[in-house]
Order: structure tokens, then sequence, then C-alpha cells
């Protein structure tokens, strides 16, 4: 991977042209990013107490915490996609059935 001339923005080499990393769709871009946060200080040592009783950093605490939230985001989503398509074959397939002439007693009747 080589840098873009005047950039510091990864780049690769596709053909002749040096196209910028980030821009190449489909081409997975995978970095550790690093974030800033703003909180008081209260909450950071409250937070800092509580990552030494697990075991880990305040850093470990909210990766734990985001990368929770980004699995249950991406199980409901997947949850919510197939309840959408399910629900669109029942609407393609629907037909109408008539009036219900029969009761639950009539169907479990023993003869």
């Amino acid at each position: 991977m080589k840098k873009c001339a005047n950039h510091t923005t990864p780049a690769v080499l596709l053909g002749s042209h040096r196209l910028p990393l980030a821009r190449i769709k489909g081409f997975p871009y995978y970095v550790d990013m690093n974030i800033t946060l703003s909180l008081d200080d209260d909450v950071v040592k409250e937070v800092r107490k509580i990552a030494v009783e697990r075991d880990t950093t305040l850093t470990g605490l909210v990766r734990e915490y985001l990368e929770t939230l980004a699995a249950e985001n991406a199980k409901s989503g997947r949850k919510r996609l197939e309840r959408e398509a399910l629900k669109q074959t029942f609407a393609r397939f629907k037909f109408k059935i008539g009036k219900r002439t029969w009761t639950r007693a009539d169907l479990h009747e023993r003869s």
C-alpha cells in the first residue's frame, strides 16, 4: 500500500491510477480507529474503578460495550429483514379461503 501524492490517505494502485483506499467501494478497510470522547471527570474516575474490578481498562469497557451493541443491532436488523420478507411472501401468496364453516371441536372430533 502506498500513500497518495500530497495526501496522507493510504492508496492502492488500480491499473495506472492511484485511488485513495477509503474511496474504493467493496474493498475491505479494516483498521482500529481512535476516537475522542468528552466525559466528566467523576464519570471517568468511577468507570476506571469498575474497569480495575473487572481486570480491564476504560478502553476495554467501551470496546466491549460497543461490540455488544453492534452485535445486538445486527441480530435485530437481520430478524427485522426476515420478518419483512415473510410478510411480503404472505402478501404475495395470499388467497381468500371464504367464510369459516367449521369449529375447533369439529376438527378434533373423533369418529
